[in-house]
């Protein structure tokens, strides 16, 4: 193994993105994938494994940390992100390989306290009267800086006029698996989190799970993008193609993702 291999897989062990205990390639693919896709996306690896008895290697965080990690150059095979802007930025600089395509849409879900919002009511409304009457302290979203679920929220409650009132109250997950894992924190009111994480984190039995619409936050999509990087194999190719069937597909709608709904030029 490289120092560049060395260090990268070091770097991954000491902030516990790494799964697995070593990274040679008869392990599989290295995919980095977006921390919003993990509860699906260890599903569809554990689907390929049993269909094919081929496993891959999974290493999740924002969106915006993994292209960094790219562009340094960490051995990825398979880029999985939350949005296609990481995707749009590394293609440009020649780190990629072949087409990307969508392979689902992310659905953005507010979290609150049992009683703390009128259920009845449109989320962003009922979210403004529960700020007006001061009845939420802590908000938590994805640091909107490097996670495409934290923009999309920061975008969903701009739009609405409600990002000055929550700012104050913010508390920033590093990536959207942390900003789940802070919503289930005593003292936490209220949260923007990825559907799919808040249904495997099992939120619902702990407060009020609404839905926002995609136009909630119509500039900042969560069209869920991935490709093939400069380090792909033949290996990585089949699970990028698995991806795009119908078994993948199932498990990425079981776990509260949407189907693609276009593929990028």
């Amino acid at each position: 193994m490289t120092r560049l291999g060395r260090t990268f897989l070091l770097l991954l062990a000491s902030i516990g993105l790494l799964i697995g205990a070593e990274a040679s390639a008869a392990e599989g693919p290295l995919v980095a994938a977006a921390a919003s896709t993990r509860a699906a996306l260890e599903d569809v690896a554990a689907r390929y494994l049993e269909a094919t008895g081929e496993s891959v290697r999974l290493v999740f965080a924002s969106s915006g940390m993994l292209a960094q990690q790219i562009e340094n150059g960490a051995p990825f095979g398979l880029f999985l992100s939350a949005n296609g802007v990481y995707v749009t930025r590394l293609a440009n600089a020649g780190w990629t390989r072949g087409v990307p395509v969508v392979y689902a849409g992310g659905v953005l879900a507010l979290f609150t306290r049992h009683g703390l919002l009128d259920v009845n009511t449109k989320p962003l409304a009922a979210l403004r009267r529960a700020l007006n009457a001061g009845r939420i302290e802590r908000f938590v979203i994805a640091n909107p800086e490097h996670a495409p679920y934290g923009s999309a929220a920061r975008a969903a409650l701009g739009d609405a006029g409600l990002w000055e009132k929550v700012r104050p109250l913010l508390l920033l997950g590093a990536n959207a698996g942390q900003a789940v894992q802070y919503s289930i924190q005593a003292g936490v009111d209220a949260a923007l989190v990825p559907l799919s994480l808040a249904r495997a984190a099992a939120l619902a039995q702990l407060g009020d799970l609404q839905l926002l619409p995609a136009a909630s936050h119509p500039n900042v999509p969560l069209h869920q993008v991935m490709v093939m990087l400069q380090n792909s194999d033949v290996a990585t190719q089949r699970f990028f193609e698995y991806l795009q069937s119908t078994d993948a597909q199932a498990a990425f709608i079981h776990h509260g993702l949407k189907l693609p709904t276009l593929v990028l030029e």
